[in-house]
């Protein structure tokens, strides 16, 4: 990137439709919905004249609990043009997690799906607010929230007390394109636009404030960093409440002028037709979306010729399922990203002419404008390059904080601007780093320091095991044991005796799984992350572990 953007989310839309009008930019194949840059930003436009005639005001927090929807999307830009602050709730969340996310937001909206999966999204909303029966629309009044107004439902059954999508797109007719376009020329690109609650692998989540200049700058560093151009269609099946999907997809592509082809709910069929139907060029996944595509019953009767690039991130991405992604796949660019949500997220990424070692074994190097070193943790100082450390990242890209959190912000900005992620890397001569594993996520046995990402990929070499976790439990003589989680490859038996004797004589012995359980599935996050803590805790049930 050559030089900064200093434009809010809302403009940068603008310019797009303006530069392309005609190109397409929004498809959804599966409903054959279809909208150019043009017709996407008066949408957008429309529905932010809605949510103001709502009497929603700059500065004010708007929640969002829905899967990949059209109105998702749309809600993201328009909010954005009115200076409201997106508040992106997990769509696996139940009461107790959403009236957490409400409360510490102090969220005056809630946009909402009316179920997702198996679970009813108004039957938690009446269980949490029972007044809502009672309340008129834009009208709530509740002792257990005290901020929250307005219900906006996606759909078309009316529920008492809440709006339907279509009753704020109707009111929209009440306010001025003068009005709209005063709002708009009065946000700073340096406003807290965004709110994403932190995804819960290690802990309760906290609500990390995002800017327009924070997250702007980032989605146009990650497409430069794809070579990804107007002619580009992505296909994004990573979920929007998750800056993958809303800032590495959706804002990506407008930074580009690309195509976003969403997904609504991830299903491997459902990508692999997307892909092939729109012929998209570009395609993004955490690890374990990219495996359960390639191990599609059917994966190989999809014409996927058109692949070039995508991001592949999340969670530690193991080297053979890259070799079969630009193999198999013919995703032959395809980038490794790494960051956190506090980072906008993105902070390093390879580039789409790094080797392929490079691109199986690093998490790339800084993007532009971006500082990162490596630190130890104990003294503070910056170490050496090639040993390991924990990863710290400074510039335009850093968090504005926690929300009502300083003590949380402190403790993880230092006074010199430096973020510090928690991550253990090792950075080379050429500032390609690799991530050894996360500072919390270390197991000490007997002295020895353990990382378990070294572990796990010892492990993925095994030709029965699909995917594996690795976490330390407590031990009365060494402190802590290994204890590996594993999934085999549909239709495989093993053995932990069996796993144990792959592992003698090529790993030491103190890194061998005394504990290993195999599993269907890993707890995970709705982002695609597997949340070790609560294999720690399933650990201590299996194991009978005190």
């Amino acid at each position: 990137m050559a030089e900064r953007i200093h434009l809010t989310i809302g403009k940068l839309l603008e310019k797009t439709a303006e530069h392309a009008p005609e190109h397409e930019a929004v498809v959804y194949p599966d409903r054959g919905l279809r909208y150019t840059y043009l017709e996407f930003d008066r949408l957008c436009r429309h529905t932010a004249k809605g949510l103001m005639a709502l009497g929603i005001q700059k500065g004010e927090h708007i929640a969002i609990w829905a899967s990949n929807t059209p109105e998702w999307l749309t809600a993201q830009f328009a909010a954005a043009k009115i200076g409201a602050v997106l508040v992106t709730v997990n769509t696996n969340y139940q009461s107790a997690e959403l009236e957490y996310v409400l409360k510490q937001s102090d969220a005056t909206t809630l946009i909402l799906m009316e179920s997702y999966r198996d679970t009813s999204y108004i039957d938690i909303l009446y269980e949490l607010l029972p007044e809502l029966k009672d309340s008129k629309p834009g009208r709530l009044t509740s002792g257990r929230l005290p901020f929250l107004k307005h219900i906006i439902v996606l759909g078309k059954a009316r529920h008492p007390g809440m709006h339907l999508w279509d009753d704020m797109l109707e009111k929209a007719a009440s306010v001025g394109e003068k009005e709209l376009e005063e709002r708009m020329d009065s946000l700073c690109e340096h406003d807290v636009i965004n709110m994403q609650y932190t995804s819960g692998t290690t802990g309760f989540p906290k609500g990390v404030m995002l800017t327009h200049y924070n997250l702007v700058n980032n989605a146009a560093n990650i497409a430069e960093c794809m070579n990804l151009t107007a002619q580009d269609r992505m296909c994004i099946p990573v979920p929007f409440f998750h800056c993958f999907g809303c800032v590495l997809g959706n804002l990506a592509c407008v930074s580009a002028g690309a195509t976003m082809v969403p997904v609504q709910e991830f299903r491997p069929k459902e990508v692999l037709r997307a892909v092939e139907a729109e012929k998209c060029t570009a395609l993004h996944g955490v690890p374990t979306m990219f495996i359960a595509e390639i191990n599609d019953e059917d994966f190989a009767s999809y014409d996927l010729s058109s692949l070039r690039t995508g991001i592949m991130a999340g969670s530690n991405c193991p080297t053979e399922v890259m070799k079969a992604v630009m193999d198999n796949m013919g995703i032959t660019e395809i980038t490794i990203a790494y960051g956190q949500t506090e980072s906008s997220p993105v902070i390093t990424q390879t580039r789409v002419n790094d080797s392929l070692k490079r691109r199986v074994e690093t998490v790339g190097r800084a993007l532009p404008d971006i500082e990162v070193k490596i630190i130890d943790p104990d003294t503070l100082q910056e170490v050496e390059r090639g040993r390991q450390g924990e990863l710290c990242t400074r510039g335009y890209h850093v968090m504005k904080g926690y929300y009502k959190n300083p003590q949380a912000t402190a403790a993880v900005i230092d006074d010199d601007g430096f973020l510090h992620t928690g991550d253990l890397a090792v950075m080379d001569d050429d500032g390609y780093c690799r991530i050894t594993g996360r500072l919390k996520d270390m197991i000490i046995r007997g002295g020895e320091n353990i990382y378990p990402r070294e572990i796990e990929e010892f492990l993925y070499r095994h030709p029965k095991i699909l995917d594996v976790q690795v976490v330390g439990v407590p031990d009365e003589t060494f402190g802590e044991e290994v204890s590996a989680w594993v999934r085999l490859k549909s239709g495989e038996c093993a053995t932990a005796e069996e796993l144990r004797e792959y592992c003698k004589g090529k790993i030491a012995r103190y890194k061998v799984p005394r504990y290993i359980a195999f599993v269907d599935e890993f707890p995970m996050t709705a982002s695609g992350k597997v949340q070790k803590f609560r294999l720690r805790e399933q650990a201590l049930k299996a194991f009978k572990l005190s």
